[in-house]
């Protein structure tokens, strides 16, 4: 099964025909599904990237997916290579979790299992109420980082922050590299508002019970930006797993310049790149992004040469092909650190 759009390649390297479907879009913008043939009692893998629109891609899902559920498929297997609304998966403020509720909506509409690569945090797969395979993407970056970049082993790699330092660890222990951390923020930077600086004051409930005396909260004050570890005279390379706004990413090229780094590479497995990411990337400090296939973007690639593209499909076609023969996935995960 698949949406119409050609999809990745994933079935032309398992040798297998599309199932044969059409989804598309009534005029009022209603998402419509046909199945084609029987899938009574059949295992179904359904093919879902995720292009710029995000949430029709999701309807497209939940509908195909009822509409196979509804026919009695047996097995209905969501690949989907990056998993959408993963970055809310905290709860923030008065927000939700956005990330949880698609788990259920998805279970709700009839899947029994996904594959996926590289969510957000590991955790989400806790959210599922079915089997989730986490495939990572982090072999094929190290081995593009062995075999593409000129004199790797003069590099360093770099967290841009404190939280992607488990990941930038897991890395530079596999290619035996040193590791440098950046934390604090730019001063005049207003950019994460969602870590709770600027909550609203406590106001004192004047009728009734007084409220018990909490201790005083420290507010929270992020040092100008520091790079901890010594980038001088060094490659660095970024390791992340999203890369979409790039500010954040092209400040960062911009310290690592100065501190003396003479190469800057980004490593990133999903690269959604929206808005002018490519402009931005093009006239930054930064010399390649690269990123794996798991979300379209030839688009970008054409705005941006800096932009390289490593191929997974590989490992999302030989996850299809081991769930479907009921094969052991543990080969597929071996050398994978807890940190990964």
């Amino acid at each position: 099964m698949n949406r119409t759009p050609p999809p990745h390649r994933h079935h032309r390297r398992l040798g297998v025909e599309l199932g044969k479907s059409v989804v598309y879009q009534e005029s009022n913008r209603e998402t419509r599904v046909d199945v084609k043939e029987s899938v009574r009692g059949q295992t179904i893998f359904i093919i879902q990237t995720i292009p710029r629109d995000v949430n029709t891609a999701i309807m497209e899902l939940l509908v195909m997916a009822y509409a196979l559920k509804t026919s009695c498929a047996k097995n209905i297997i969501g690949v989907i290579p990056y998993f959408p609304y993963s970055k809310q998966c905290k709860m923030r403020k008065r927000g939700s979790i956005v990330c949880k509720l698609l788990a259920s909506m998805l279970a709700k509409a009839g899947l029994t299992h996904i594959i996926t690569m590289d969510l957000h945090q590991k955790e989400i797969q806790g959210f599922f109420s079915f089997p989730v395979d986490n495939l990572r993407a982090s072999p094929f970056l190290l081995q593009y980082i062995q075999e593409e970049v000129p004199d790797y082993r003069n590099a360093i790699i770099v967290a841009k922050s404190p939280s992607a330092a488990k990941r930038a660890q897991s890395y530079a222990e596999r290619l035996r590299l040193g590791l440098a951390v950046m934390h604090g923020e730019a001063q005049c930077s207003e950019s994460d508002m969602a870590d709770g600086r600027h909550s609203p004051p406590c106001v004192r409930n004047t009728s009734g019970h007084p409220g018990l005396e909490l201790p005083l909260m420290m507010a929270k004050e992020k040092p100008p930006i520091t790079v901890v570890g010594d980038v001088g005279g060094r490659i660095a390379i970024i390791v992340d797993d999203i890369i979409d706004d790039v500010e954040d990413f092209v400040a960062a090229a911009e310290i690592l310049k100065e501190r003396g780094a003479y190469k800057i590479y980004i490593m990133a497995t999903h690269g959604l790149l929206s808005a002018d990411a490519p402009r931005l990337i093009e006239e930054s400090a930064i010399d390649e992004v690269v990123v794996t296939n798991t979300v379209p973007h030839e688009v970008q690639k054409l705005q941006c040469p800096k932009i390289k593209t490593v191929d997974v499909s590989m490992i999302l076609a030989e996850a299809i092909r081991r769930i479907h023969n009921g094969e052991s996935m543990a080969y597929l995960f071996r050398n994978i650190t807890v940190d990964d």
